[in-house]
């Protein structure tokens, strides 16, 4: 069943206290469960949980790995509480797990208990349970086992009927066979110590079963070997019959000796009563001994008493050797038989005749035995017993040429007994070596001897270590308290020949550690939920642990309690210290642990060796998940390349055992903020090297259990400036979980950008679902993703925080996992180029305006230049010119109304062939006439009587407009119809000139202001208009 460790606390008193504590922490294949028939008034079972009483019911089940600690609130608690252990043990076709059934020696002693294992092996498997130790004996279903252990297995009948044989132990049958599902059971009284190992378990392969009685069976003798088949009650008259038809041969013995398939068949209906078979092999050594593994190879018969014997023998002055397997074989009495069913013989054939060297059974101490010139093995195995199949070696011995047999004496405190042939001859030696445990001390006590009588020489036993030799006599004191291997002779004397009164002798060698254990007592009834754990990392060691006295296996103090442990030859460099911390929380509702810092505490300083692991099981509650910080810096997850150096790694991992990664925490190169898990956690805190964890300063982690989480984990991350970040999938390089989740929270500082590398991504078969990964930016809804069976790219460009989602599917061969790297990038490629882009926008927009503002500059500096107007009569006169110095009423140039210089003369620039000139010209749209003044002209400006400045004025006879109207940045005139009537009555923009001064307010405008066509005129009055006024001259502007 494995190792069950228990650890009881006696809170008041012994066992007739009112109430009893103890702490139960069954192995990971055990489960215990504590109940009572009596009313929950007078006796019941209550879980303790923070030193406090919780749920107190009348059967409580402790599930295996668990640490669960019960108050037994009975009057009489050994009395009314039973215990139950139920283990499974699973079996291949060649091997079990575990492959013993075993309990601490002080397993729960005073309870009573009833332990049941629950048998499995393939189809067509049978198991062979072995209880060599004591032996099991059929019982009635009544009976009483008279030392306290009754034994109970129960299979399923050919009826698909359960069948219950109960069995008491001291009995014949070392050995029950049971079928691929069974249920061993046993039930133990309160006053019983348990042994530490109770039985084996070996699964059998398939066997063909014995002949049926009254029918015929073919038999095929191996070669060099020969098949007995003889009648052992000479008063029956059954005969054994070989052949077939008329060559058939019938008789009370027969013998098949050629490598032949034969019929046989017998004259009686009950042969296996009658009759017993032997199997004989020839070995020869005196020439050729290439002899693999021996061991009785026959399948049938049986249902009979079965011999096997193998015949031996070397060149004479010489002898062979015989190699049993492990663990060795245990010598008996010669009248006694072996538990299982299967004694074995070893003669030797001296010259005065066969001398017996002893019986054996498997499972000893004897490794080796040296037999001189020939000699013969015996296996002897009852009828109804399966034959179990245990090969030996067989092969020339070298060295001294006489009886020998080399044991190896096991560990621990241990009497073991051997016995010498049973007439030692003549003159003749027997010789044992022995191999004695490191550490360990040996004694030698005679039990029972038989002394010739001698003619000459006396019998003597010479004791030989590290070349010095001992010589005692069979009646002197044997050596005590000795250390080291040894050599242990008997000599006889030349003896009178008698029948029976040969050199004989019986003897005992016990074994028993030295020195001196080292003692400490711990204490941790201060510790909420902290428990140690002590093992011996060295199975080649001779440490030796006991808990309040008690040998264990592995010493594990439970939480809450105080022991005395003791350590003997265990050096400290070969101890593992683990020490556990459980912090559950119930419900978040009523949950206090929050925001809780994880520290180390200090243990008692005489335990033998440092703290080199500490582990936490943090038990999340419904509904809930827990949240990891660091409190110094950030976490850093361990991945290749990028591994933790620190002096202290920390493993998380789930319930179940699967590793989530690697901690440590870095003050400046961390990058993880926090994780999320969704499960139970466990954190295992290692040391490096020889450190003591104990003597760790600070907390290594911040817990809080917070709500439900969606994903199965969560890391939020922060990058790093510096250092690429490497993001893997839980327990990497190995598969993630299937069926699992994993996301991570990256934020990316507002001036970089991210570059998301996969380097490493390894996808399965998928048996149910997908594999899924995907990307997404914060706030944004698109989404890029990718499945097991797509194509996916190797890089992407994130410019901002986002979300990493990954989850696996139920694969049909083959892992998930990933490993994708971050690294941050400024933005300064776009934001030049948009800065540059914007910088040569405005530049080009300033060079716009300013050529803008230099053509305007020059088109207003032309502008100042003065322009002059063709004036019939009088001086030239320039406008603007100081020099004109003639007033309004001394002036008789034409005077005209204020009008559009633009609309003024744009007919005849279209006519000159300028119409394409500026806006001037309204797309082609004639004006309305222009008419001149009709008056006088002087023909020669000289008769006026004026000074022409020839050096600064303008060109005569010739109009300039003052500024182009394409340069002014004044609007075109609304292009909208005008009545023809009082449309000019005056008009601002209209210039004083006496071209214009003919018009009166009730004449029709002569310009054509709108390019739609104007109303005809009215008719005139009588004498407002008469055909006999003179035309005005008209005038040809000159090309500007």
């Amino acid at each position: 069943m494995g190792s069950l460790l228990i650890a009881l606390l006696l809170l008041l008193a012994p066992r007739t206290s009112e109430c009893l504590q103890l702490t139960v922490h069954p192995e990971e294949v055990s489960t215990v469960t504590l109940s009572t028939s009596l009313p929950l008034d007078q006796c019941s079972v209550c879980e303790l949980k923070d030193e406090v009483v919780g749920n107190c019911v009348a059967s409580l089940k402790i599930e295996p790995s668990e640490n669960v600690t019960v108050h037994l609130n009975c009057t009489e608690p050994h009395k009314a509480i039973s215990v139950l252990i139920e283990n499974r043990i699973e079996c291949t076709k060649t091997d079990c797990t575990p492959e013993r059934g075993s309990v601490p020696a002080s397993f729960l002693s005073g309870f009573k208990r009833k332990f049941v294992w629950e048998l499995r092996a393939p189809a067509e498997t049978t198991l062979a349970v072995n209880f060599s130790e004591y032996g099991l004996k059929k019982v009635a279903e009544g009976d009483i086992c008279d030392d306290g252990y009754r034994y109970a297995v129960v299979t399923k009948g050919s009826d698909a009927k359960l069948q219950n044989q109960p069995y008491c132990r001291n009995g014949g049958s070392a050995y029950v066979t049971l079928p691929n599902q069974a249920t061993l059971t046993l039930l133990v009284s309160q006053q019983e110590e348990l042994p530490l190992s109770l039985f084996t378990v070996m699964p059998q392969p398939p066997q063909k079963r014995a002949i049926v009685p009254g029918q015929s069976v073919k038999v095929t003798p191996d070669p060099d070997t020969r098949v007995i088949i003889s009648r052992k009650l000479a008063s029956s008259d059954c005969t054994v019959c070989v052949g077939e038809g008329p060559s058939q041969t019938c008789a009370p013995e027969q013998t098949l000796s050629e490598s032949l398939t034969t019929t046989v068949d017998f004259s009686c209906s009950k042969p296996q009563d009658v009759f017993s078979v032997e199997v004989n092999r020839d070995l020869d050594c005196s020439k050729d001994c290439n002899y693999n593994a021996i061991h009785p190879e026959i399948s049938i018969f049986q249902d009979f008493d079965r011999t096997f014997t193998w015949d031996m023998k070397v060149a004479p002055s010489m002898a062979f050797q015989l190699d049993f397997p492990a663990p060795g074989m245990r010598q008996i009495p010669s009248s006694d038989r072996c538990p299982d069913k299967h004694t074995y013989t070893i003669l030797m054939y001296a010259r005065a005749g066969a001398v017996s060297l002893g019986t054996f059974c498997r499972n000893g101490t004897i490794s080796r035995m040296q037999v001189l010139y020939k000699g013969r093995v015996i296996l002897m195995v009852p009828r109804d017993t399966d034959l179990i199949s245990s090969d030996f070696k067989y092969s020339r011995a070298s060295g001294s040429a006489s009886a020998a047999v080399d044991a190896t004496l096991p560990r621990g405190q241990t009497n073991t007994d051997f016995f010498s042939a049973s007439d030692i001859p003549s003159d003749s030696v027997m010789k044992w070596n022995f191999d004695v445990p490191p550490m360990h001390n040996f004694t030698i006590q005679f039990l029972n001897y038989v002394k010739p009588e001698c003619q000459s020489k006396e019998v003597k036993v010479t004791y030989q270590q590290n070349k010095v030799s001992i010589e005692t006599a069979l009646t002197d004191e044997q050596p005590t308290n000795y250390q080291g291997d040894f050599n242990m002779s008997l000599t006889n004397c030349d003896a009178v020949r008698k029948a029976g009164a040969g050199l004989s002798l019986s003897y005992r060698v016990s074994v028993f550690r030295s020195g001196y254990p080292y003692r400490c007592t711990v204490d941790l009834q201060n510790f909420q939920g902290l428990s140690l754990q002590i093992e011996n990392t060295n199975p080649a060691s001779f440490c030796e642990f006991r808990m309040d006295s008690v040998v264990q296996e592995k010493i594990v103090v439970p939480a809450g309690s105080k022991v005395d442990l003791s350590f003997l030859d265990c050096p400290s460099d070969e101890l593992l210290l683990t020490a556990t911390q459980t912090i559950e929380c119930q419900s978040l509702s009523s949950c206090s642990v929050n925001d809780i810092l994880l520290t180390i505490p200090s243990l008692d300083l005489c335990l033998p060796t440092p703290l080199r692991q500490f582990k936490w099981d943090l038990r999340v509650p419904e509904q809930g998940s827990v949240e990891l910080s660091s409190p110094q810096g950030s976490l850093h997850q361990s991945v290749p390349g990028q591994e933790c150096d620190g002096s202290v790694s920390l493993l998380v991992s789930d319930t179940d055992g699967s590793s989530i990664g690697h901690f440590c925490y870095r003050s400046n190169q961390g990058t993880i903020q926090k994780v999320q898990i969704f499960s139970n956690v466990t954190i295992s805190a290692k040391a490096d090297g020889n450190k003591d964890l104990s003597q760790q300063q600070g907390s290594v982690f911040n817990i809080s259990f917070r709500p439900e989480i969606t994903e199965t984990l969560i890391y939020t991350v922060s990058p790093l400036v510096s250092t690429p970040v490497l993001l893997a999938t839980p327990s990497w390089p190995g598969e993630m979980k299937s069926d699992s989740t994993v996301s991570w929270i990256v934020t990316i500082p507002e001036e970089y950008s991210a570059e998301l590398l996969f380097i490493n991504v390894s996808q399965p078969r998928c048996e149910r679902g997908h594999t899924r990964v995907a990307i997404q930016e914060m706030g944004s809804s698109k989404e890029e993703s990718f499945r097991e069976d797509d194509r996916y790219n190797d890089k992407y460009d994130i410019q901002s925080s986002f979300y990493l989602n990954m989850s696996n599917c139920e694969p049909e061969h083959g892992t998930f996992a990933a490993l994708s790297k971050i690294s941050l990038q400024k933005k300064t490629r776009k934001l030049l180029s948009i800065i540059l882009a914007v910088v040569g926008a405005l530049l080009a927009v300033m060079v716009i305006i300013l050529a803008v503002v230099c053509v305007v500059v020059r088109k207003k500096k032309r502008l100042t230049n003065r322009s002059s107007i063709y004036i019939p009569k009088g001086p030239v006169s320039l406008p603007g010119d100081a020099s004109y110095s003639k007033s309004r009423g001394e002036n008789d140039s034409p005077v005209y109304a204020s009008i559009d210089d633009t609309m003024v003369y744009g007919h005849l620039l279209a006519q000159d062939g300028h119409a394409d000139r500026g806006p001037g010209n309204f797309n082609g749209h004639q004006v309305g006439m222009y008419r001149t003044f009709t008056g006088p002209m002087e023909t020669s400006s000289k008769e006026s009587g004026g000074e022409v400045d020839s050096g600064q004025g303008p060109e005569k006879d010739a109009y300039r407009p003052f500024l182009a109207p394409s340069e002014t940045f004044i609007p075109a005139r609304p292009r909208t119809p005008l009545d023809a009537v009082d449309s000019m009555g005056w008009d601002r923009r209209m210039m004083d000139n006496e071209l214009y001064t003919f018009k009166n307010p009730s004449d029709p405008n002569p310009i054509r202001l709108s390019a739609a066509e104007p109303l005809p005129p009215p008719e005139p009055e009588d004498n407002s208009w008469s055909e006999s006024d003179e035309a005005e001259p008209h005038y040809d502007m000159p090309d500007m």
